[in-house]
């Protein structure tokens, strides 16, 4: 099960008492790691009660602000974000857990702290501009999800005060329902197949699918290879058949040490994880 995860607020001030970085969020991290016999389970890292943020810097127009936040049995999180001209973005993230944390990894074969960078996939926001996402999120990096919502933050604030000016997120709309927590369910089910309303007219026969050549690389090796060739059948009003087109989709992922993660983009709102 979950345990609570926390509220963070940070208000860094500058030398003269002036808030210059403002955020409040909520995260919590899904991480998978090889137990003592070998298997591998997922844990569920919460913030805790108690979070500081030793180390949080303002950033100005040759340095990067830094949010960082440790919390719990050795564990921490940071962004840095830097300023280009007239906007401002998040670098990249950086979450450091230790497995010795026995109550989040109870069994885990590794033991001591574990590193995690990813770059920070939100695109550039307006000075002066407060970035709001309600809804859920995800970053995925080597064998770590992690999950971000109720998400305020406005880097390099002009004159101490938080802008009313808001940049939402894409998961965000005018008619979004209030965010529930994310579970273990609607996480891993993240990268499973969305479609558009079945055809109410009969579909046509659909021939077998093309086969498809992808890969990922870790730097200039390749990582995974897959060559495949996909046909989903989905049950909905009527039987529905797609066909994934190897021209027109787009492979993304990573690899780590112990897994690896391959996510097919057709372009029509069709996703498919392994």
């Amino acid at each position: 099960g979950f345990f609570q995860s926390y509220a963070v607020e940070v208000d860094i001030k500058d030398a003269s008492n002036a808030t210059c970085l403002y955020a409040d969020w909520m995260m919590r991290f899904l991480i998978t790691y090889e137990s003592n016999n070998g298997d591998y389970k997922t844990a569920t890292l919460n913030l805790t009660s108690s979070v500081t943020h030793n180390g949080s810097i303002c950033g100005n127009d040759t340095q990067a602000a830094l949010v960082a936040l440790q919390f719990g049995e050795g564990h921490s999180w940071s962004i840095n974000i830097t300023k280009n001209n007239e906007t401002y973005q998040g670098d990249f993230i950086t979450l450091t857990y230790n497995t010795n944390d026995t109550a989040v990894f109870p069994d885990a074969k590794r033991k001591g702290p574990v590193t995690v960078l990813v770059k920070d996939p939100l695109h550039p926001v307006q000075l002066n501009t407060v970035f709001v996402c309600h809804n859920s999120y995800f970053i995925e990096a080597e064998n770590v999800t992690q999950i971000f919502w109720n998400v305020t933050v406005q880097a390099f604030v002009q004159n101490g005060t938080v802008s009313k000016k808001e940049s939402r997120c894409p998961a965000d709309t005018p008619t979004s329902a209030p965010t529930v927590p994310p579970t273990i369910a609607n996480v891993t089910t993240a990268f499973t197949t969305t479609l558009s309303p079945a055809p109410t007219t009969a579909p046509k026969p659909v021939e077998n699918p093309d086969t498809g050549n992808y890969s990922l690389k870790n730097g200039n090796k390749t990582c995974f290879l897959a060559t495949v060739g996909l046909q989903l059948n989905v049950s909905q009003d009527k039987p529905l058949l797609i066909n994934i087109n190897p021209k027109t989709t787009v492979a993304d992922g990573a690899c780590g040490n112990t897994t690896a993660t391959l996510k097919l983009n057709d372009g029509n709102s069709t996703m498919i994880g392994f």
